[in-house]
């Protein structure tokens, strides 16, 4: 028997763009989303799920596509930005009831692909939980590929990018993923 299926719904999902202040600073980083761990984003050690990391990253970045002018409306014009790879690093465990607070690095940008870095800490005591790196692409849905960004949108994003630019590259940014073994001397 097959239960009832519901589609994740972001807690942004119906907030509209607000619009674009040209003479508001630009927060460096963005500090666009807090939440609460709920209790059925625990698994069986009492932490949260790995998988809810990305998805409490994944509303930050519903956040930040509202802040530059990405909402319903624009989608429903048939575009949208599409997540093509995610690397996330766990640096702690966080349990039911914590509080976390995230902030956006915008690292890169081109005409159709955004660079950006997520870092996600315990509101209270400030703690380093996890970091999100991913690449994101601007698509025409009704043609099923990439596209450019509209200018609007470029020129919004360029001005974060540069806003953005005064910060220290994170470290783990292109990391490689593997086993580490130190060098054997050859005999």
């Amino acid at each position: 028997m097959q239960e009832d299926i519901k589609r994740i719904t972001a807690p942004y999902e119906g907030i509209p763009f607000k619009g674009w202040d040209e003479a508001a600073p630009i927060s460096v980083p963005l500090r666009l989303h807090t939440c609460a761990v709920k209790p059925e984003w625990t698994d069986y050690n009492g932490h949260m799920s790995e998988s809810v990391y990305l998805l409490v990253m994944g509303d930050h970045s519903d956040a930040f596509f509202r802040f530059f002018g990405i909402d319903e409306a624009y989608r429903a014009s048939g575009h949208s930005l599409y997540t093509i790879e995610t690397r996330i690093h766990n640096y702690r465990e966080c349990s039911e009831g914590d509080h976390l607070a995230f902030s956006l690095t915008l690292l890169d940008l081109d005409e159709k692909r955004l660079h950006i870095f997520h870092e996600m800490h315990n509101a209270t005591t400030g703690d380093l939980l996890a970091t999100g790196e991913q690449l994101l692409m601007h698509v025409d849905m009704m043609a099923g590929k990439a596209a450019p960004l509209p200018p609007d949108l470029f020129y919004r994003l360029s001005a974060i990018v540069k806003a953005h630019s005064v910060l220290q590259k994170p470290r783990t940014v292109g990391t490689v993923l593997g086993i580490r073994r130190k060098e054997k001397p050859s005999v």
